[in-house]
């Protein structure tokens, strides 16, 4: 099917909407959109970040997903204590593929799953005192941890356990960091509102530990990589371009990321910042409080990467800007010969998105150098500024939708029948059964990196083996086949 037309975009959207009580239908209505690249501000077009609508199948997840699976999880070197029931740090452990570098059990705990357990007594009589135990078991059984954070589950907000107070205690019985998060899984509309509760714990309890430590030397090219949760080895990826440039990449957080790196950020030059939606909001408290510039950067794709090499090069001096260039010109012999492999295998191809973070748009560059085309894009859990950036990103006429609900991403696709989906593990079997390649884009369905000129590679190879599988062809909906015969 032909890409629709603006009319046709809008009617699809209108006719899928008709299924909706009027209730559901006014408040559906505001967050699915017709793209137009010339509006400044997304919010005149598509409105975000709002509750879901009671009774719809959301996609999105809780404000402990937010801090404890993506800001908190991947910091390698310190316990994570999910503070409640069993169920949701099972849940929230070694999901993402964060890689690290370490010995588990010994200096790093990312796959571990660390709970208070709790049990019907806990909820009647609090947890105070069982969180102060599994603190002290903690540092018994494993010395080498550099800090613990306490992430807050549900019952944890109901019942009012004083995790500060806990923290602060044993965090100066055992003169180690001990932190608080109150990522209480009801809070906020999504996994958004978990993102912001973690970096502020950050700020207060982690930020400014080593503000007057004069024994790491400060260079003049130090810059954090930060929000880069090392999917499949991405941030290792990345890091290979900015070491190349000359730049020295003092942290890294929070994927292979530690404690230290963490304390020594407000040490660096430039904060670059990859998934925007997560931490950009401890870049502008560094920015306001030290004076760090800080930027966004897509390492997705050719284009996008030597894009956002010049840029992070125009804030140092002519030395890094001309490194900056010759990393470029080194793989462009490399990245030439992927596109001449994979892009006459995938020109033309359509693809629809829906995924968190940032990559609803950062991919967007990776795919077109490709020749291919996104004919759909949404988020789970955007803000308003995330769609402000996306619009400019999009063509005339493309679907957008915010938490999209089950119902309304299959009659897009089914309508649309774009060639590729790149969405979540919800979404995943359901069209795979339909017939419809998929590739998992929140954990790269196994594979990666897909940062830089390394990952690039493996994802155009990715690319080609979904949207070119010949197992499409044979494959039907169950509830799309002819019923059989009565019995």
């Amino acid at each position: 099917m032909a890409t629709l037309t603006r009319d046709e975009a809008q009617a699809l959207i209108q006719e899928v909407l008709e299924a909706y009580p009027d209730k559901a239908k006014k408040d559906r209505a505001k967050h699915l959109a017709v793209n137009d690249p010339s509006v400044e501000q997304s919010k005149k077009c598509i409105i975000s970040n709002r509750k879901s609508q009671p009774g719809v199948m959301t996609i999105r997840g809780c404000a402990y997903a937010g801090s404890k699976g993506v800001v908190w999880g991947p910091i390698k070197d310190m316990v994570h204590i999910s503070h409640g029931p069993v169920g949701c740090g099972a849940y929230s452990r070694a999901g993402r593929r964060n890689y690290y570098v370490g010995h588990t059990g010994v200096n790093t705990f990312g796959t571990m799953n660390f709970t208070s357990d709790f049990q019907e007594k806990d909820i009647v009589f609090g947890g105070d005192k069982k969180l102060e135990k599994l603190i002290d078991e903690i540092n018994t059984l494993f010395p080498l941890v550099k800090g613990i954070s306490v992430q807050s589950e549900c019952p944890i907000g109901l019942i009012g356990d004083d995790i500060e107070a806990v923290s602060k205690k044993k965090g100066k019985e055992l003169d180690k960091p001990i932190v608080p998060v109150r990522c209480e899984g009801f809070r906020g509309v999504s996994q958004s509102l978990g993102h912001h509760i973690a970096n502020d714990a950050i700020r207060d309890w982690v930020i400014g530990n080593r503000d007057g430590d004069t024994s790491f030397e400060v260079g003049p090219y130090d810059v954090a990589v930060i929000g880069d949760y090392n999917i499949g080895g991405d941030a290792w990826a990345s890091r290979i371009l900015l070491e190349e440039m000359g730049l020295r990449v003092v942290a890294q957080w929070s994927g292979d990321g530690t404690l230290s790196e963490m304390e020594l950020t407000p040490k660096v030059k430039l904060n670059l910042i990859h998934c925007y939606r997560s931490m950009n909001y401890i870049s502008r408290f560094m920015e306001e409080k030290y004076g760090i510039p800080w930027m966004e950067y897509n390492f997705f794709g050719p284009t996008k990467i030597a894009e956002s090499l010049r840029k992070i090069a125009a804030f140092f001096d002519e030395t890094i800007q001309a490194n900056a260039e010759k990393v470029i010109e080194k793989y462009k012999a490399e990245y030439d010969a992927i596109i001449a492999k994979y892009r006459p295998r995938l020109e033309g191809k359509r693809v629809m998105l829906y995924v968190g973070g940032l990559r609803p748009r950062h991919v967007v560059g990776a795919y077109e150098d490709l020749g291919m085309e996104v004919v759909g894009t949404g988020y789970e859990f955007a803000h308003n500024d995330d769609y402000d950036r996306t619009m400019k990103e999009m063509g005339e006429a493309t679907l957008l939708y915010d938490d999209v609900t089950g119902y309304e991403f299959e009659e897009f696709v089914k309508r649309v029948k774009p060639d590729l989906i790149g969405s979540g593990i919800k979404e995943k079997y359901i069209f795979q059964k339909m017939g419809v390649p998929f590739r998992q884009m929140h954990s790269w369905d196994y594979s990666g990196p897909y940062h830089g000129y390394d990952g690039f590679a493996i994802f155009a190879r990715d690319m080609d083996m979904t949207v070119n599988n010949p197992c499409w062809n044979s494959m039907q909906a169950p509830w799309l086949k002819k019923d059989a015969a009565s019995a």
